[in-house]
């Protein structure tokens, strides 16, 4: 790829993920751990998180393994609530964990700085160390995916992944490297299909509209694909709950519209039949990320190699042939993937 090929930034971020997954395992999860340690000895009842854009994202998924895992009580936080209304939350024996890429926007620092006046345990995950947020937060934990030059967050969204889900096993303690460790190489693997994603792009070349749709693990993944759709090609991308997607807004797929839909292979993804099938008679252009074996009755589909991975590690694959896609389709549309208009890598809300 030249120098001056459009989206050539955020293409070699793109690329770059296996030796970041990589990295992050081998140089990064003993901090992880240790910080996971000291902070499963104070003993946290709640959790908090934190997360603006594509960090939201990766916070939501952080809150399915919480759950799901440990059985703690989890929560987004409204950071209006103590930013624009001021409010003073009693947040004694709740862990505030505030994710972020650059660790620069002023309402995160801001909620964290509030959050641990309040008697919170704070934890920030960013790809900054040495950010406002970092030294706001009584710990932090560095995602090392090394600086970030595209608009569109690909490679620290992936990190990010991965180290929550090492802080979450070792929370409740145990150790989540030996089933994190296939991730780099299987990266890799998809990453080398980007001629097969090319020829999907181009069923959304001219497509108006989309949505989105997963159960369980897979739909902080619907919406991270929505997000990198919108923010790179502009097409209004909407991402939904496959159990939300039934209660109402299923009423405006038909057989142009086209949906994408994000199988795991285990619990939610068997959750999600019943919606692909609803989809599937209605006519639906669907298109399946997932095992091979969820592929059956779609318009089209892109294979995971996830069969012998758990299910909580599936996101950290599924997203990235959804950002090639994102990447190329937007290059389809004769637009620059690196400069999506209105945006900036540090976004300062209030």
């Amino acid at each position: 790829m030249s120098a001056t090929e459009p989206g050539r930034l955020m293409f070699a971020e793109m690329t770059e993920q296996p030796a970041v997954l990589r990295r992050l395992l081998e140089q990064g999860a003993p901090r992880v751990a240790d910080v996971a340690w000291q902070i499963a000895e104070r003993r946290p009842r709640f959790v908090l998180l934190t997360g603006r854009g594509t960090s939201d994202n990766a916070a939501l998924y952080a809150k399915y393994l919480l759950e799901v895992r440990l059985g703690l009580p989890c929560g987004l936080t409204s950071m209006s609530t103590t930013t624009a209304y001021e409010a003073k939350p009693d947040l004694r024996d709740c862990l505030v964990i505030a994710v972020s890429q650059s660790g620069g926007s002023p309402d995160l620092v801001a909620s964290t700085t509030a959050a641990r006046e309040g008697g919170a345990i704070t934890l920030a995950v960013t790809n900054n160390p040495d950010s406002p947020l970092a030294r706001a937060s009584e710990y932090a934990i560095d995602v090392l995916a090394g600086p970030e030059r595209a608009l569109p967050a690909t490679k620290t969204y992936t990190a990010e992944l991965l180290a929550l889900y090492l802080f979450v096993v070792a929370l409740g303690g145990g150790d989540g490297t030996a089933a994190a460790r296939p991730l780099p190489e299987l990266a890799e693997r998809v990453l080398a299909r980007r001629d097969e994603v090319r020829q999907l792009a181009a069923r959304y070349r001219f497509a108006e509209r989309m949505v989105l749709t997963s159960r369980g693990y897979g739909y902080p993944t619907a919406r991270e694909a929505a997000l990198k759709l919108m923010e790179t090609s502009y097409v209004p991308a909407l991402a939904y709950s496959g159990a939300d997607l039934l209660h109402g807004p299923l009423a405006m797929v038909d057989n142009v519209f086209p949906v994408i839909a994000i199988v795991t292979g285990g619990r939610g993804g068997d959750a999600l039949r019943p919606v692909l099938d609803r989809l599937t008679d209605r006519g639906a252009d669907l298109m399946v990320v997932g095992p091979e074996r969820a592929l059956a009755g779609a318009s089209a589909g892109f294979a995971l190699p996830t069969d012998d991975l758990d299910e909580e590690l599936a996101p950290i694959l599924e997203i990235i042939p959804l950002q090639l896609l994102a990447y190329e389709v937007t290059r389809a549309r004769g637009q620059d993937p690196d400069a999506p208009r209105a945006l900036a890598k540090v976004t300062e809300t209030h």
